[in-house]
């Protein structure tokens, strides 16, 4: 029998009425990325450590009012687990994750500190972990498990050593990211939650203009060091946070999604 055909455009990339969990979605690329949530139908919940989001979360909020869905921010550190699992339990049912919270620190190896590398996993891996493991028992408990997606943001420095930027800690967490993505994707593929990391290049984000600043060499070293010969925008990491969480994406799972203008295919 011949699959019926549909006059609906793409409707695989629709998340209309879908709920998903944005962590690190009070600014930067986690708030991109939500806003592009939005705008394919989804609902959605933004978890993050600051006391109030960025200047740009009310336009976002705005804009998701006018496309008829909504975004609501939950102040959450990802390290505190009773109030991580509080937060995520009180959504009812959840769609999708896009695990996006995270820091970063650059030290060098022989004067990192024992605290800091455990804050820096603490946050990059545990954090990121709990929040896996809170949104997917909310799927399994409200049955939204079947076609469920999470996201875990990892980077290209799980794969590469970073020319000129001393982060160890950083890359050694982001690289627990995208293996844990894989180990929770084997695991939870029987409940029907599919897992895959997004791994991104350089973003010219508020914070790293900031470190231009500091370092204005940066601008320059870091856009030559990938085959476009530029860095990259939160915006061009929209289509991959939709992709992901909706039907686009249905048969992948345990994958890591690395987008860096071809810096670590060299």
């Amino acid at each position: 029998m011949a699959e019926q055909t549909s006059t609906e455009r793409l409707p695989e990339f629709k998340l209309d009425g879908r709920v998903i969990v944005v962590s690190g979605g009070a600014r930067g690329l986690g708030l991109t990325q939500a806003e592009a949530l939005l705008e394919a139908g989804a609902i959605v919940h933004a978890i993050d450590l600051l006391t109030t989001p960025s200047d740009d979360f009310s336009r976002v909020a705005a804009r998701a009012t006018e496309l008829g869905t909504s975004i609501t921010y939950h102040r959450v550190d990802v390290r505190d687990n009773a109030v991580l699992n509080a937060t995520i339990s009180s959504l009812g049912p959840i769609h999708g994750l896009i695990a996006a919270a995270g820091i970063q620190q650059e030290t060098s190896a022989l004067d990192y500190t024992p605290q800091d590398v455990n804050r820096m996993l603490e946050v990059n891996v545990t954090g990121v972990f709990m929040t896996a493991q809170a949104v997917a028992k909310a799927m399994i408990q409200h049955r939204t498990a079947k076609g469920g997606s999470i996201c875990l943001i990892a980077s290209m420095s799980a794969t590469i050593a970073n020319k000129g930027l001393i982060c160890p800690a950083y890359n050694a967490s982001k690289a627990g990211v995208k293996q844990l993505a894989k180990n929770l994707a084997s695991e939870w593929g029987q409940y029907g939650i599919r897992v895959n990391s997004l791994s991104p290049g350089y973003i010219v984000t508020a914070m790293v203009e900031d470190l231009f600043i500091k370092f204005p060499e940066r601008q320059t070293d870091w856009a030559t060091q990938n085959m476009l010969g530029r860095l990259s925008s939160p915006k061009e990491f929209r289509g991959a946070a939709v992709f992901l969480m909706s039907a686009a994406s249905s048969f992948m799972t345990g994958s890591d999604l690395i987008i860096d203008g071809g810096h670590s295919a060299w």
